[in-house]
């Protein structure tokens, strides 16, 4: 598992979002936007931090970040997540985890003593250009939005 870093460009991607729409982050050129890769909807800590992105979104939407959340559910697993949850962003279905290998964060973890693969937790900021500008990977889900805000704000 080679996660990007900072520099890189990121790679482009097209995947179906909770509505079963395709969305695209060449869609977004111009704009900033936080892609994070969670592990699964509705459980615990990904609802945490996607309320918490939630909560946020109007400060994001001031500093002109789009969010786009990826995990490797399907996009009736989201459309109920989102739902549920009252998200007010994109969620994308990258059902075979090819975007998560292509950013680096899918691979082994432990969980209660057993490894298998998944995906990290794990945010990237891409700028206007389309390239990496910052690498989320050491925070709390809690914290997270904290994090990313206090990062743009700088």
């Amino acid at each position: 598992m080679q996660t990007l870093t900072a520099g890189q460009t990121a790679p482009d991607f097209t995947l179906q979002d909770q509505n079963g729409q395709q969305v695209s982050l060449a869609d977004f050129r111009g704009k900033k936007v936080l892609v994070y890769f969670y592990p699964r909807a509705s459980t615990p800590g990904c609802t945490v931090q996607a309320c918490g992105l939630r909560d946020s979104k109007a400060e994001l939407d001031k500093l002109g970040v789009v969010v786009l959340g990826l995990s490797p559910d399907t996009p009736k697993k989201l459309l109920n997540f989102a739902d549920k949850q009252q998200l007010n962003f994109t969620l994308l279905a990258d059902e075979d985890h090819s975007v998560a290998d292509a950013f680096g964060v899918w691979g082994p973890k432990k969980f209660m003593g057993r490894v298998s693969d998944g995906i990290h937790r794990t945010s990237f900021l891409i700028d206007e250009q389309g390239t990496i500008a910052h690498v989320f990977d050491t925070f709390k889900t809690k914290d997270h939005h904290q994090v990313v805000l206090d990062y743009l704000s700088h």
